[in-house]
């Protein structure tokens, strides 16, 4: 033991090694079902930092709201990388980890060293003109969000005008995977298998592995066509910033926007559906007067979809929490259990309609997400046009019998069933700052979508739920 002076006066330090711990496990039954409480119980046990069994490997999860601010913003002490990672060097992570494969890609959220920052400033240029509300680009993806989402929901209503759905396959997966498809500049629903393999790949289901693979030379060929013939979409614009991309680094860098776009963006729809039907937290009045990015803002500081950041490293031996973290030991922060610590949780007025934005659900300092304006407007379009185009929605279970999934990274619904009752007329807006010859998007004729693999799931969902 050594000791350090805290808040709270000395402070005696755990000093044994992280490879000398024998951790309990994080990813087991009660984690899926109820991950509050075990990090409740793991800081009881630890304090806001605590040694963890992430499936075979020892690490670190950051427990505290304190703590994990720090760890975040300090890139210097805590970089990310995994050429930094001891016991990676040293020949004792298993060459079958699970967790490998989703961290050996080293895309822009994983790669530290020298690379990082040309490919942070490529990244942050290729997005500005989506995330820009003034540039044309953005105003054409959002009126592309409300057009795929009247698709959606036109198709749920194939099924009649009221009746049952799963909003998370019907609607709050495929929606984002269908913008991604419009950022990447596939044309027509060619994009359509892609987006279905990177469903498999996401489901981490028996076919999850070849179905990456091929997504992987589905992207390497779009990478490919967009560097032959630029156009207006994400490739181009991040070859146009890093001309220096290798065609495989530029396919790793648009699985990162397809993957982490999807995924994120889903769950942060579905959790902001259960949480306005529910009327948990003041979020449905919050809606009703037209705050839908207030309400988003509220859900992802209660039920952020991205539970666990991927791993830093320390840079050298530092005290953190209750421990001395050793130099190349893998820090992992939950923003989850973060945002559960009583520092941050006690100081948040539940009643109020206006949230804090003290969250870490985007990240923070330099690292933050690059793509959480884009995140955030898909979402908040989405949900506008669930609560516009149904007259009535409903759970059609229990808000404690959803049924979640929980991964080491992020947390979501596996289904969302409701009770829906369709608007009479449905209602096509237009930004009144959006004008037509730019606004418009471009959308597949009904004779493409209904060849596409990802129309044929949806109908065929339908047809099952008759």
């Amino acid at each position: 033991m050594e000791s350090r002076s805290g808040e709270g006066g000395s402070v005696d330090l755990d000093d044994t090694r992280l490879e000398e711990m024998s951790p309990e496990p994080l990813l087991t039954r009660d984690y899926e079902t109820r991950p509050s409480l075990v990090y409740e119980r793991l800081r009881q046990r630890h304090g806001p930092v605590a040694p963890v069994d992430l499936l075979g490997v020892p690490a670190w999860l950051v427990l505290g709201y304190r703590e994990a601010f720090d760890v975040l913003q300090d890139d210097d002490a805590w970089p990310k990388g995994l050429e930094r990672w001891r016991a990676r060097s040293e020949g004792r992570v298993p060459a079958d980890w699970p967790l490998g494969p989703s961290l050996e890609v080293n895309h822009v959220l994983i790669q530290g060293g020298p690379g990082y920052q040309p490919l942070r400033t490529a990244w942050d240029l290729a997005l500005k003109p989506f995330q820009d509300p003034r540039h044309p680009q953005a105003k054409r993806l959002k009126a592309a969000v409300t057009a795929y989402a009247d698709e959606l929901i036109t198709l749920v209503g194939q099924a009649g005008g009221t009746g049952l759905a799963d909003l998370s396959a019907q609607f709050a997966r495929p929606l984002p995977l269908m913008v991604a498809s419009h950022l990447l500049g596939f044309p027509g629903s060619q994009g359509d298998d892609a987006l279905m393999d990177m469903w498999r790949v996401l489901d981490a289901g028996p076919d999850a592995e070849p179905a990456l693979e091929r997504l992987l030379a589905t992207l390497a060929e779009l990478a490919a066509a967009k560097r032959e013939k630029p156009g207006d979409d994400f490739p181009s614009y991040l070859l146009a910033a890093h001309p220096d991309l290798s065609l495989d680094e530029l396919a790793r860098e648009l699985f990162m926007l397809l993957g982490m776009t999807s995924d994120h963006v889903g769950i942060l729809v579905s959790n902001t559906v259960v949480e306005v039907i529910s009327g948990e937290g003041g979020v449905r009045a919050s809606l009703s007067a037209g705050l839908v990015r207030e309400s988003m803002n509220r859900v992802v500081m209660r039920k952020p979809p991205l539970v666990n950041f991927v791993p830093r490293f320390a840079a050298k031996d530092t005290p953190l929490g209750n421990y001395t973290i050793r130099e190349g030991d893998p820090v992992w922060v939950s923003s989850a259990a973060a945002h559960a610590d009583p520092l941050f949780s006690d100081n948040v007025c539940p009643s109020t309609t206006v949230s804090t934005r003290a969250h870490l659900s985007w990240g923070a300092g330099r690292r933050q997400c690059p793509a959480r304006e884009l995140a955030s407007t898909v979402a908040a379009v989405g949900v506008g046009r669930l609560f516009e185009r149904f007259s009535h929605l409903d759970l059609a279970l229990p808000v404690d019998q959803l049924p979640w999934r929980s991964s080491p990274f992020m947390r979501g619904l596996r289904s969302l069933p409701v009770r829906y009752e369709l608007s009479p007329v449905p209602e096509r807006r237009r930004a009144p700052d959006a004008a037509p010859e730019t606004a418009e998007p471009v959308i597949p004729d009904p004779s493409a979508r209904q060849r596409s693999s990802l129309w044929r799931y949806l109908t065929d969902l339908i047809r099952v739920g008759r």
